[in-house]
């Protein structure tokens, strides 16, 4: 394929990623989607169709408008004390509504659970399915299997994940990759897929690079994903062939990074794992300004700033105190008025915190 070839697909990636940040934020101004409020801090995004759903759970969930920032908001029963609390309550609605198949994305229980943070801190585990109803952010890790190949140049290994996974069966895919689980590290997770996934030894894996992340925001019929995903490249020698340990893998195969860029822009390709493979290819050189017209765009799309999507106290602390500020102002218009036509004011203004 031809660097102008290639040029017009990344150039259509960009458009479609335009496109649907546009859409996303036209729904977030309709109020269409919520914001997920967890002891007081938002830690995810809910659309209007599981809104409808979650009412009919009142004593689990608190749905109301804001005073402040005029938005209404989707709020965990703050009278759960603690992490185990909030994860049963919630965990009884989930189960709940997978046994009536409500939402696609619940068919794809496992069982595997993802942590719901605000900032730093653990706030409940959920069924790792169920995230995207919640738009919950999401963690994974990639790890990026490439060979200096003395004939084709830089080749990149890609997997074909297989056809009974409950995400994007048959699909082509990165090297290795899997969500961040409940109790293991980042580090601790790509050392773990890469035997399970890849079976690649001891002796190879010490080698991982981390290089990075890469974020970005995905809609699908299963929901929300407001994912980041943390990345590693591994160079393997020209005679390494991976071979799969946990059936979850049907395929490999060594690609040159032309004939790679291809197939990441077919439909056979998982979606979700463009943005890896595309940052790989800029940081080895492969995409540059030179030959890419929108990199600079392409490049800010790789690492969107999803934390933006998550600042509704932020916003409601700021629109209570322009609030006040409002209140104040018009307390001292009044005060004023009043001494300009001679009556004595015996009221206190005192600054509100």
């Amino acid at each position: 394929m031809s660097s102008s070839d290639v040029n017009v697909k990344l150039s259509r990636l960009l458009l479609l990623a335009h496109k649907f940040n546009n859409f996303y934020l036209n729904g977030f101004q309709k109020g269409d989607i919520r914001p997920f409020l967890v002891e007081g801090q938002q830690v995810g995004l809910i659309k209007s169709d599981v809104i409808k759903q979650l009412n009919k759970y009142p004593e689990v969930f608190c749905i109301r408008d804001c005073e402040y920032t005029k938005q209404g908001i989707v709020e965990l029963n703050p009278a759960f004390r603690d992490y185990s609390e909030r994860t049963e309550k919630l965990d009884k609605v989930l189960r709940e509504l997978r046994s009536k198949g409500l939402f696609s994305a619940l068919r794809g229980w496992r069982e595997e659970y993802y942590e719901v943070k605000a900032e730093h801190k653990s706030l409940l585990k959920m069924d790792r399915s169920a995230t995207p109803l919640f738009g919950v952010r999401k963690y994974g890790v990639d790890i990026n299997g490439y060979v200096q190949h003395p004939t084709h140049g830089l080749c990149i290994w890609l997997q074909q994940r297989s056809n009974t996974k409950e995400t994007w069966p048959g699909k082509w895919d990165n090297m290795v990759g899997g969500g961040l689980s409940v109790g293991y590290g980042i580090k601790e997770t790509a050392v773990k897929e890469a035997a399970e996934e890849a079976s690649i030894p001891g002796d190879l894996v010490k080698n991982l690079v981390s290089a990075g992340c890469v974020s970005f925001f995905f809609e699908s019929e299963q929901g929300l994903f407001p994912n980041t995903e943390y990345v590693f490249d591994l160079e393997l020698p020209v005679d390494f062939i991976p071979h799969n340990a946990d059936g979850e893998v049907q395929a490999f195969e060594l690609l040159p990074a032309n004939e790679c860029i291809e197939r990441v822009f077919t439909a056979d390709f998982k979606t979700t794992s463009c943005p890896v493979v595309i940052d790989f290819l800029i940081r080895h050189g492969f995409i540059t300004p030179e030959n890419e017209f929108w990199f600079t765009q392409l490049v800010e799309l790789l690492h969107v700033p999803l934390q933006s999507l998550y600042t509704y106290k932020q916003r409601l602390e700021e629109s209570r105190k322009h609030h006040q500020q409002q209140q104040q102002q018009t307390e001292l218009i009044l005060i004023n008025k009043s001494l300009e036509n001679g009556h004595t004011v015996n009221k206190t203004i005192t600054k509100t915190n």
